[in-house]
């Protein structure tokens, strides 16, 4: 048997979903999204920003206090923050 094969590893972890939810605030309003995790966050950021009536550029995303740019996907943003917080 090869190290991949009926490890027990791969029958416990969880099918990993190409789909994420996310809940944006602006501490007075809770906006929810199902976005995929190779889209960029401009297309989130945009969304909650005309929801809310609000200007793109008065306005900072952060993802356990660090700020996350429109360029960023939850893949990237998630792997950034595993180089950090090890």
């Amino acid at each position: 048997m090869s190290e991949h094969e009926n490890n027990g590893n791969a029958a416990d972890a969880p099918p990993v979903s190409e789909h994420l939810n996310i809940k944006v605030t602006d501490n007075n309003n809770e906006v929810f999204f199902k976005i995929k995790r190779s889209t960029k966050l401009e297309k989130l950021m945009s969304a909650f920003c005309d929801r809310q009536g609000k200007n793109m550029a008065s306005v900072r995303f952060l993802f356990e206090g660090q700020r996350v740019q429109p360029t960023d996907t939850p893949d990237t943003v998630y792997l950034l923050r595993q180089l950090l917080c090890p």
